[in-house]
């Protein structure tokens, strides 16, 4: 299969870059910037990608007190040792931004901080007879956003492209397929960035946009048989669309080899275990059972309000009722799970910083005893969304809106009660009705309740209450690693303050998230 790679140098665009190239259907895959030149190499890449960075380059001769972490570690791993064989490889290179500077750096030419620093929109003249800017007027508009310039090009390099405050703002070697945009292509602020990704792709790497949903169906179910053989394998199902959709493709490579498990570990929304049970026993002909664990659950959680160690105590626990429930089925070596591309990424890849250990991921014991299958686990959302109408799913199955597999107990600031559960339970619930009511629910990515373990004063019926407040969370995004905050309609929020404090016992207060992500993230923990 034609494949990108794009090498991550910790740039706050770098997945953005995998996305755009995926749109244009040729598979891209985000690694890290040390990644060995053998790994490289054995994934036979049509062409290679380095991203931006918070690095700079002209900061490696300066004192190093005066770096930043990521320098200091950029440093450390020596990586530009590593890096000018990747140069030679033969492989068409393109650097965006720092990896621009990089290029130039690794092979000659000179970086610094000339104090020519641009931010933003910005009007460049570039050279059309560029293969790398086929098509494109003389004049664009492109998004910038560096300190550091490249002040002299490598040998055998020319100038591409340039702005008013930027001699070299492109550079290319076009018998060695190497080029550099000092400009994100990847960010919709630049225009004609689609264009350029083209030319890279179709032009420079020659590659055919053949990466389909049906190409990836054909791949995985070969790979799955492959992998399975003879034994049998259960599957991890939430109700959810990721779920729901990693089973049906395992099933198409397995047939009854297959059960789905579905834990019920008392953190689900209100009525949401049997609605799972009814939904898949109606719908879909695969072996299922139900294994109800509150208890079990809730005896873990009980005084832990560390929300890494929540995280990690469902994650392992739900390994440990999967592989109960394995001893019970002859010959199963294989757990399926519905892993997302964000999980890992969210989990920490190397560069990539951990923002939370997702139970899927980080959270899982390393004592585990059974292997998984994870046939999502190189895709968006957005695309295991395309997948599932592709292998048949009703809209209203693939469009759900998400919901976390630890469930309502990282919802819960704080310690887990059967108390607590109780009120976020029926807040959410009156959250998903309004929401629906008002038909917004296909128009939101995600919508819910969040009950912080604090409580404020408030007075009802002339008497002083001492409760706990509710926030609402409303967002829209893509792919999940971004995403903002929606703007919902004042009558909307007024119905959901006024249902959430006169039918939920226990709340006071209600109040909205504002917060776009980053700086924060879509669940609270």
């Amino acid at each position: 299969m034609e494949n990108i790679i794009v090498l991550d140098f910790g740039g706050q665009y770098s997945q953005l870059i995998a996305r755009r190239i995926r749109e244009l259907r040729v598979y891209s895959e985000l690694l890290p910037y040390n990644t060995s030149v053998e790994e490289i190499k054995a994934k036979n890449p049509s062409g290679i990608i380095f991203s931006g960075s918070p690095a700079s380059i002209s900061s490696r001769n300066k004192n190093e007190k005066k770096l930043n972490t990521f320098e200091k570690e950029f440093n450390a791993k020596n990586a530009p040792e590593v890096l000018p064989e990747i140069l030679k490889l033969g492989i068409p290179v393109l650097g965006i931004c720092y990896g621009m500077q990089l290029i130039a750096h690794l092979l000659g030419g000179n970086v610094s901080g000339t104090g020519s620093n641009e931010f933003g929109k910005t009007e460049i003249d570039l050279v059309t007879s560029s293969p790398l800017f086929k098509n494109l007027k003389q004049t664009e508009i492109c998004w910038m956003s560096h300190r550091d310039s490249v002040t002299e090009v490598p040998n055998r390099f020319k100038v591409i492209a340039s702005t008013p405050a930027l001699p070299i703002a492109g550079i290319e070697n076009r018998s060695s397929r190497i080029y550099g945009i000092q400009f994100h292509p990847e960010v919709i602020h630049t225009p004609s960035g689609t264009e350029i990704l083209k030319n890279f792709l179709f032009n420079i790497c020659e590659c055919t946009p053949s990466w389909t949903m049906v190409s990836i169906i054909e791949s995985q179910i070969s790979e799955i048989k492959n992998s399975v053989k003879d034994g049998n394998v259960i599957c991890a199902l939430s109700g959810g669309v990721d779920s729901t959709v990693a089973a049906l493709l395992v099933h198409k490579a397995v047939g009854k080899k297959l059960t789905c498990i579905f834990v019920d570990h008392g953190l689900l929304r209100f009525g949401e275990n049997e609605q799972v049970e009814t939904t898949f026993r109606k719908n879909f002909k695969i072996n299922f059972i139900h294994v109800k664990a509150k208890e079990r659950f809730l005896s873990k959680l009980k005084a832990v309000d560390d929300p890494e160690e929540k995280r990690k105590i469902i994650g392992n626990e739900f390994i440990r009722v999967f592989e109960e429930q394995a001893g019970k089925i002859k010959d199963v070596e294989y757990l399926v799970q519905g892993t997302l591309y964000s999980d890992v990424i969210e989990s920490g890849t190397g560069v990539a910083a951990k923002i939370k250990s997702h139970h899927n991921v980080g959270g899982l014991p390393a004592d585990m005893n059974i292997k998984l299958i994870e046939p999502l686990r190189q895709l968006f959302k957005d695309e295991v969304r395309k997948l599932g109408i592709e292998l048949g799913l009703s809209e209203e199955i693939v469009r759900r809106q998400p919901f976390p597999g630890p469930g309502l107990a990282i919802r819960i600031i704080g310690e887990v009660t059967e108390e607590r559960l109780e009120i976020l339970k029926m807040a959410d619930k009156i959250v998903l009705e309004e929401i629906k009511r008002a038909n917004l629910y296909d128009k939101i990515w995600q919508s819910f309740a969040v009950l912080p373990a604090i409580k404020s004063v408030g007075v009802m019926g002339d008497e002083r209450t001492y409760a706990y407040p509710v926030v609402i969370r409303a967002v829209n995004s893509e792919d999940a690693m971004t995403a903002d905050w929606v703007r919902l309609p004042y009558e909307v929020m007024e119905r959901l303050s006024n249902r959430i404090i006169n039918e939920v016992n226990g709340v006071n207060r209600v109040v909205y998230d504002i917060s776009s992500k980053p700086p924060s993230t879509i669940e609270w923990e």
